[in-house]
């Protein structure tokens, strides 16, 4: 299993940008799935976007056209893009390894967006 810390979260006007980052330990050449999920306060965990091997993606419908997710196999990072954020995207978000499993989560970075 990889260990994974995200990097980038913090305090964004409504309409402002973000760019969240999931450095993994070791290699995510591997990795089949990777993904952002996010949980806001008293909710439950949700998926965000996920990004395959092969580089295909899958989005939420709420982040559709606003968020991108990417993945650099060189560099074992997994990055999120966030525009147009809106206070609704507030939340705690998770880079998680999810194929093969077992699954990897890093530990969170919290994402406010003020209105």
């Amino acid at each position: 299993q990889v260990q994974l810390v995200e990097s980038g979260g913090g305090l964004v006007q409504a309409g402002g940008s973000l760019r969240l980052s999931c450095a993994a330990s070791g290699s995510i050449f591997s990795i089949i799935v990777m993904g952002w999920y996010r949980q806001a306060p008293g909710k439950q965990r949700e998926l965000v976007a996920l990004i395959t091997s092969g580089g295909i993606t899958n989005y939420a419908n709420s982040v559709k056209g606003r968020f991108t997710i990417s993945r650099d196999n060189a560099k074992n990072t997994v990055s999120l893009l966030m525009n147009s954020l809106k206070p609704e995207d507030t939340a705690a978000y998770y880079c998680a390894a999810i194929s093969p499993p077992p699954a990897s989560w890093g530990q969170g970075t919290q994402v406010t967006v003020s209105s």
